[in-house]
């Protein structure tokens, strides 16, 4: 036990260097063999590609290779099934440690809802732009006898019309009908008088025409209710009306 002896000045230096290598190697000890056995330093995971792939399927398929994901945010995607991956951090073929987070974006479940864009009264070429911007559809274009040529008269979601400002969902198709610029072509005026409302509405339309404002008043003496007992322009001999004209109806009731 004499190497414990301290009896001169040397002894007490040969212990201080012996406490201070003791220390120095737990110290290295600590954090060159034990952290990297306990946290397996040196072992990396290349990050693989999850875009594309449904938020369902990608928790597995991430477990499987000791990865975890974590998103941070979705957006509107076009043509992209809902809860579908959009983009990811780290990159694919990045190296990570194991149970790194792989932070993602995906596709929104619903798409937004925005006001509806006036596109009447303008260019059907202008209405395809606002369309497009607004993250819109363009449906069907259909000509129909109008002076005003390639301007858009109505637009409609579904066969209805749609006024702008309206509820739409982004992805909604929407049908716009265009003046074909031939309204100029004239025919003798149809007599609606003591025709029922509706079938004077599908001649109208058969011809091209548009029904106006209807005037709706008391039915008189030998006056059917229902029934057309006035029309603006009248079908008076020679009287001419020209394609996409509106038509006012008086109709009794």
């Amino acid at each position: 036990m004499s190497f414990f002896k301290s009896d001169t000045w040397f002894d007490v230096f040969k212990h201080l260097a012996l406490i201070v290598a003791l220390g120095a190697a737990l110290v290295l000890g600590f954090f060159y063999v034990y952290l990297p056995i306990t946290t397996h330093h040196g072992e990396t995971i290349v990050v693989p590609k999850v875009t594309g792939m449904s938020l369902t399927e990608l928790e597995n398929y991430l477990d499987e290779r000791n990865l975890a994901y974590f998103v941070d945010d979705s957006s509107y995607a076009p043509g992209t099934r809902p809860l579908t991956v959009l983009t990811q951090e780290p990159a694919p073929g990045e190296k990570v440690k194991q149970d790194r987070k792989i932070y993602i974006s995906v596709a929104m479940r619903r798409p937004p809802v925005i006001k509806m864009p006036k596109l009447t009264d303008g260019s059907v070429k202008n209405a395809q732009l606002i369309l497009k911007s607004y993250d819109l559809e363009i449906g069907q274009i259909k000509l129909v006898p109008n002076v005003a040529q390639n301007a858009v008269l109505k637009q409609l979601v579904g066969g209805k019309e749609i006024a702008a400002g309206a509820a739409i969902a982004k992805g909604t198709k929407v049908d716009l009908e265009v003046g074909d610029g031939l309204g100029n072509t004239e025919f003798e005026v149809p007599n609606l008088v003591n025709m029922p409302e509706d079938e004077a509405r599908t001649l109208l339309a058969g011809q091209h025409l548009e029904v106006g404002e209807v005037f709706k008043q008391a039915a008189e003496t030998g006056q059917t209710p229902g029934t057309v007992v006035r029309q603006r322009p009248a079908a008076a001999p020679g009287a001419t009306i020209r394609m996409g004209q509106l038509v006012d109806l008086w109709v009794a009731e």
